[in-house]
């Protein structure tokens, strides 16, 4: 190979690169974590509301956009298309069906700042638990990828550090409760102990879709409380 040749190659291994690790270098650069050692909510106050709900919605754009990743590669990897039209026909049941969410574009248009920033973190919180149930069960599948095992990972942390964001948001735009964060939505998720193989796929399969289609909403409700800021009166 020449010079030339083993440059360029070089140089496509390293935009691979760059592109993969997108997500985590701009997480770097836009922290988010308001909790210091102690546990207690103080640096997320001292920043402005404007910047603190900027941070959050592109907190919540990455761990959509992650989870997508992930929900794709673990379809690639497991579930064969026959098995994804089972799921969707036998209509498995998302964990947060049960929440008081608003679902249709015209209840989301209805509903005041103060039910949508209660409505993303009732998600955030409702999916705590669950996502660390999946970190554990992919860790005891020896044929998941790492790059999988990575990305779960990543948004089980960030999807902390998006609840502590939330926590001091619904403080600052509704002087309302104190920065602590109390995770309601424990209790909604209900696991076997050793499912069987199948099963167990299945099931992890099922809480990516769905955490899926909650980040989405997350990120949907954040980006109309921002447009709600700037222009009332045309946000769709």
């Amino acid at each position: 190979m020449t010079t030339d040749k083993m440059h360029m190659v070089t140089g496509m291994q390293r935009c691979v690169w760059a592109i993969l690790l997108l997500p985590y270098l701009l997480t770097v650069s836009l922290p988010l974590d308001c909790r210091e050692e102690q546990g207690s909510l103080s640096r997320c106050p001292s920043i402005s509301q404007e910047k603190l709900l900027d941070r959050v919605i592109q907190h919540a754009e990455l761990i959509y956009r992650v989870s997508e990743e992930s929900c794709s590669l673990f379809e690639e990897m497991f579930i064969p298309f026959p098995l994804q039209l089972q799921r969707n026909q036998a209509g498995y049941a998302c964990i947060t069906k049960a929440l008081p969410i608003p679902s249709s574009k015209g209840e989301i248009q209805q509903i005041s700042n103060k039910w949508l920033l209660h409505s993303v973190l009732m998600l955030v919180q409702s999916w705590i638990e669950p996502l660390v149930y999946l970190q554990t069960s992919l860790d005891h599948n020896d044929a998941a990828p790492e790059m999988l095992l990575n990305k779960t990972k990543w948004v089980s942390e960030k999807l902390i550090s998006l609840e502590q964001g939330v926590v001091v948001l619904i403080k600052k735009m509704l002087d309302e409760g104190t920065l602590t964060a109390t995770r309601s939505g424990q209790g909604l998720f209900q696991y076997d102990v050793q499912p069987e193989m199948l099963e167990s796929m299945m099931r992890d399969y099922t809480l990516l879709s769905c955490f899926k289609k909650d980040a989405h909403k997350m990120e949907t409700f954040l980006k109309l409380l921002k447009c709600r800021q700037t222009d009332l009166y045309n946000c769709a």
